[in-house]
């Protein structure tokens, strides 16, 4: 049976076939007493959204694997506003790898110091950081793709979507407690691959967000890389640790 079922019905361009892109009025039809059957996309002919019938955690799966049309079930054809939410706790992961690395860093033996450790100012002070260099490497790509691409970020909503998209696609760095908790020697490693996996939904998201090529996104998320590490340079002449 149809395990996630959105809403049933909507006006014209409301869902999105996840297979072409193409626009839907509708999901799935419901001729009651149990009947139900899901819509056909009539540019592809394909079904408008199979992922309605799949369980959550399939879903999730597809999603862990970058495919499109996961990412276009989850943007278009559900009501998800965790993007907020996921992006504090996100930062909040990051903010205290940071805060631990920090403490890790110090020289200092002493029993008194064990007090720095209650101390909240560094988790604040990393976690402010991160928001700085999360929000500069956004605007680095939304500069990028107004200035490449602007017949595709007309309208307020254009912008909305996208940064709700960067935002959802932001949740690999969910991987970084178990990364800390886990500690071993390849942790430095497994943290890189963590930044690439994120870099790679970010891309998947920009792509299926403007229905763009594979090149267009990198090209925005390179740029945002650049300005996220002007960030990093400022703080650090700045002789905070970051």
């Amino acid at each position: 049976g149809l395990g996630v079922l959105p809403r049933p019905m909507a006006a014209l361009g409301a869902y999105r076939c996840i297979e072409c892109n193409g626009e839907a009025t509708e999901l799935y039809r419901d001729y009651q007493r149990g009947v139900l059957r899901i819509s056909i996309c009539k540019s592809c002919q394909k079904p408008v959204d199979k992922y309605i019938e799949y369980d959550p955690v399939i879903i999730l799966i597809n999603a862990v694997l970058c495919k499109a049309q996961a990412y276009r079930h989850i943007l278009f054809n559900t009501k998800i506003n965790i993007h907020g939410k996921l992006c504090i706790f996100c930062l909040l992961c990051e903010a205290y790898l940071r805060w631990l690395q920090l403490q890790d860093s110090s020289q200092n033996t002493d029993p008194d110091d064990l007090i720095r450790y209650a101390k909240e100012w560094d988790f604040y002070r990393m976690f402010g950081i991160a928001s700085l260099e999360q929000t500069s490497f956004f605007i680095g790509i939304f500069i990028t793709l107004w200035w490449m691409t602007p017949e595709m970020l007309k309208r307020k909503s254009d912008f909305i979507l996208l940064l709700k998209a960067l935002l959802l696609s932001t949740y690999g760095k969910l991987l970084l407690i178990p990364a800390v908790i886990w500690e071993h020697d390849y942790t430095p490693l497994c943290l890189a691959f963590i930044k690439v996996f994120v870099l790679i939904s970010n891309s998947q998201a920009i792509r299926v967000t403007l229905n763009l090529n594979r090149i267009l996104p990198w090209f925005a998320i390179f740029f945002g890389l650049i300005l996220e590490n002007g960030v990093v340079c400022l703080f650090q002449k700045m002789g905070w640790d970051v």
